[in-house]
Parts: structure tokens; sequence; C-alpha cells
């Protein structure tokens, strides 16, 4: 059996490729022939088809569209004897062609640079469905020059469509520095290329289409289930809220059927409950009504953040969860104040109920939690910390991920945590989580204290 052997393409045809070509025994050809003993004719049909075939055989085996991008360029400007090949697909809406590869131009214009159809010598191939020829483009009218993309050193260009099922899918594009006249046989060469390639390059393209429409489907699915859970953290906070009340009301009302008191004080204090208790319930008619107001997932705009008293916001948000925290010991410690920072004073609170109530599950009944608030520099921290069992290393990181849990108890869905470092992060700052000292639990927020 003879050895694959080198063929070098003859110099007296440009439009071969100006790389060496292994032969083998291809499809559609004796494996005994010797390119020597053929006439000259035979011979680069020969070379022709056998570098079709390698071409063939390197774009099918590419794993990604990038590497088949490559592989296309860089085998069509061979093939062409040419300086720089160019891509183009057409647009889905068939206005026009956008680069897709390049090996000459400028990479950073791919996607970018693009000719409406009819328009340039491109365009006009995409368009009219035949190849174009210009022999040298700074005269010729028909040639469109692109804003951004460097063409100026080029001379000629061939323009040859891609045509699969009948239906352009996008346009070859081979040009050279020096003037070159493209001959016949070299056009016919390149749209046979194009021809062998327009399938490979389109089923790629609804593949990576497929591809990216299943990740973004799987995308959007984690997103909905992701607002779900915050959501519903958002409405378990006022409820909790509100139940508490319910509690103290109830307990009161047993206290005046037993002894029958009417004392002015207690009949403030429970007037007192179920105003707060009210206004709980207007909060959860808020949050459906902005649920109703944006349904989308996850708005992405950047909240206005100001400069805000820290120590507010968690005097105001203690007063607030009050109800729920009532079996635990609060205390609240400043270095200065005002203790200000750039935030959102109305996200820093659902982040401080996010903490406050995670802290409330898991200490102790009469256990302290206490908040610390302290300036370093141009960072403003917040610690809130609890006696409760604390959080094994190897979870400090997991924990605030989505419905993740360190038990298999029923307190809550595993998202306070995932919502409120999401929240610090959303105002430029962070949260960690840290050893208590002798034991428990430390979250320490950290913000800017802006310009």
């Amino acid at each position: 059996m003879r050895q694959p052997s080198t063929i070098p393409i003859p110099e007296v045809d440009e439009g071969v490729a100006a790389t060496p070509i292994t032969r083998t025994s291809g499809l559609g050809r004796p494996a005994s022939a010797d390119p020597e003993t053929l006439p000259a004719a035979s011979r680069r049909t020969l070379e022709e088809l056998t570098f079709l075939e390698e071409v063939a055989r390197l774009a099918t085996s590419t794993r990604t569209w990038d590497e088949l991008m490559v592989t296309i360029v860089d085998r069509a400007r061979a093939a062409s004897a040419a300086d720089v090949c160019s891509l183009y697909l057409l647009d889905r809406d068939g206005s026009g062609v956008t680069l897709a590869a390049t090996n000459g131009l400028d990479k950073h214009q791919i996607g970018v640079a693009r000719l409406p159809l009819g328009v340039g010598l491109t365009g006009i191939a995409a368009a009219t469905r035949t190849p174009v020829v210009s022999e040298n483009v700074h005269e010729d009218p028909r040639f469109a020059w692109i804003r951004g993309v460097d063409q100026a050193r080029f001379t000629s260009m061939c323009s040859v469509p891609l045509v699969w099922n009948d239906q352009v899918v996008g346009v070859l594009n081979v040009q050279t520095v020096p003037r070159r006249a493209f001959r016949p046989a070299d056009v016919r060469f390149l749209e046979t290329l194009a021809a062998l390639l327009a399938g490979i390059v389109e089923k790629g393209r609804l593949q990576r289409e497929a591809e990216a429409q299943v990740e973004s489907l799987r995308a959007i699915d984690e997103a909905r289930a992701s607002l779900v859970a915050v959501v519903t953290h958002e409405l378990r906070t006022p409820l909790a809220v509100v139940r508490a009340y319910l509690e103290l009301l109830g307990d009161r009302a047993k206290r005046v059927e037993t002894n029958g008191s009417r004392d002015a004080p207690e009949r403030s204090e429970a007037a007192e409950w179920e105003r707060a208790a009210l206004e709980q319930v207007d909060r959860l008619d808020q949050t459906v009504d902005s649920i109703l107001a944006s349904l989308r997932v996850f708005p992405s705009e950047t909240p206005e953040l100001h400069a805000i008293d820290v120590a507010d916001v968690v005097d105001a948000t203690l007063a607030e969860l009050r109800p729920i925290l009532r079996r635990h010991r609060l205390a609240a410690t400043f270095t200065e104040r005002p203790l200000r920072a750039t935030a959102s004073a109305h996200l820093l609170g659902r982040l401080l109920s996010y903490l406050l109530e995670n802290a409330a599950k898991y200490a102790p009944r009469d256990g302290r939690i206490d908040i610390y608030g302290w300036r370093s520099d141009t960072t403003v921290s917040l610690a809130v910390t609890d006696e409760g069992p604390g959080i094994p290393a190897q979870w400090r990181d997991r924990i605030f991920e989505p419905f993740v849990r360190l038990d298999d108890s029923p307190r809550g869905a595993g998202i306070g945590l995932f919502a409120a470092r999401r929240l610090a992060r959303t105002m430029g700052g962070d949260l960690r989580v840290e050893d208590r000292v002798p034991a428990g639990s430390q979250f320490v927020l950290e913000l800017s204290t802006g310009p």
C-alpha cells in the first residue's frame, strides 16, 4: 500500500493552496493514481479534490463554533492563496450580512461589521447569489467601506455566496494586498468550497443557536425559582410579625377576661399592637403590588444609593421586628452616631431583617443578639451576632447559596442569607460570616462610606 505523500502546489496556478497537501487514497479516485504521471489539468483537479476532502474532514471534526469559524477562514485563505479571508453570515431577518469570522481584519469587528443586502461586493454576492470579483476595490464603485474595518491595504477581492437548501446563508470573502485577477478557475474552486462549507456552517449555527436557547431557558427557569423563593421569604417576615402581635393580643385578651382589667395603659398597648400589625398587613399589600407591577426576573436596575445613617436604620428595623425577637436579649452598639455609609435605607432594612430573622431562628431562647457598628477608613461595618450553634468552616460559603440549610428542620426555605448577600452586593458592599467567641455566629456587612 502506497504511503501518504506530500504534494507541492504548482507555481503556475495562483488559485490553489499555497501550502503542501497530504494526499491519501480519497474517495472518487484510484488509490494507485500517481500525481506525477497525470496531465497538469488532471493533477490540478486531483489536488483540489484532495484539498476539499481535507477541509470537509477538518470542518466536520471541530468541537466548537469558534473552532469551526477559525478552520473555515484559515483553510479558505490557504485554498485561494489570499492574504485574508472573512466569513459573513446572513442576518436571521435577511436584511444584511454580519462578519462572523476573519483571519486578517480586526477581530473586534466580529459581530459588529455589517453590510445591508445588496450593498458592497459582499452584500451584492448575498443578494444576487452569484460570485462578485473586483481586481481593484479602490476604483470599484460597488465596493463599500465599513467604518472601523481596515480595508485600505487590500486591492483585489472575490466574494462567493454560501448557498444551502437553495438559501443564501452567508458570503465567503478572499482579499489580496497585491493586485490580482481572479480567474474563472479560481472562482469555480471557491464556489465549490463555499458549497461544501454552506451546510456545515448553517448546521453549526443552528446547533449553536439551539444550545444558546436551551441555556437561556435554563437560566430563566433558575431565575424564576429564585424569584419565587425570594418573594416567599419577603412575605414570611411580615407574616411572622403579624402572628407575633396577634399572639400578644390574644394573651392580653385572656388576662383581661381573667382579671377583668380595664386599665388604660393596657388598652393603649393593645391599640399599639393592633396598629403595628396593620402596618405589616400594609407591607404585605405593598409587596404584592410591587410584584404585580414589575413581573420580571430579578430587575437589574442599579438602586439609588445615598449617604444614610446606618444606626438609624438599625433602630428602625429592631423596632419593627421586636415582636419576633421578644424572646431574645437585644443590644445595638455603635462607635459613633451618626454612622454614615452610602447605601439604600430600604434595602439595608430588608438585609438586616434577613440577618435578624436568621439569628432568631438559631439563637437559644433568652440568648443574646447583638449588633455592632463601626467605621474603618472608607468602610462602615455592621456585625450581627448570636449565641447559636455556629457555622462550620466548610459551610461558610455554601450558606449564601439559595435553598441551602445546615439541617433538615423546617426553619425557612434557605433563602434569607442568599438574599442578604445579594442585597449587600447590590449596594456595592459585601457580607461574610465569622466565628463568634465563645460560641455562635457573626455576620459582618461592609458598606462604602462613599466619596
